[in-house]
């Protein structure tokens, strides 16, 4: 078992829960994305380019994205807490998770993918 999905199974609940459903949207939208483990987190790559992270942080999940500058739609979910580059989205419970939004974010990531960012 790859290490990035041993981090995911070893987590309590409710981050357990939480890190799968995100997975299983992040494989739908990316089917050819690489889940790595870099920096002891999930991370998932196209190619040799990352394009988000997942982390069991305090109380919530925290789903990162390095490109953030390419996201324009819903960036009032998304949290930059003393971040320069980095934005994410962050999940309490399993009921924080507004499939739409998550799959829309990364649908913009993912129409970005063939420029600079992702090569």
């Amino acid at each position: 078992m790859n290490p990035a999905e041993v981090y995911i199974l070893k987590q309590p609940e409710p981050y357990k829960s939480i890190l799968l459903h995100v997975q299983i949207l992040i494989e739908h939208v990316f089917p050819d994305a690489e889940l790595k483990y870099k920096w002891r987190i999930p991370c998932y790559y196209i190619g040799t380019r990352p394009i988000c992270y997942l982390n069991q942080s305090k109380n919530y999940i925290d789903v990162g994205f390095w490109h953030s500058a390419h996201i324009t739609k819903h960036t009032e979910h998304l949290v930059t807490e003393n971040r320069k580059v980095v934005k994410s989205l962050r999940y309490n419970t399993l009921d924080d998770i507004n499939d739409e939004i998550l799959i829309r974010i990364l649908e913009e990531v993912e129409k970005h993918k063939n420029k600079s960012f992702l090569k």
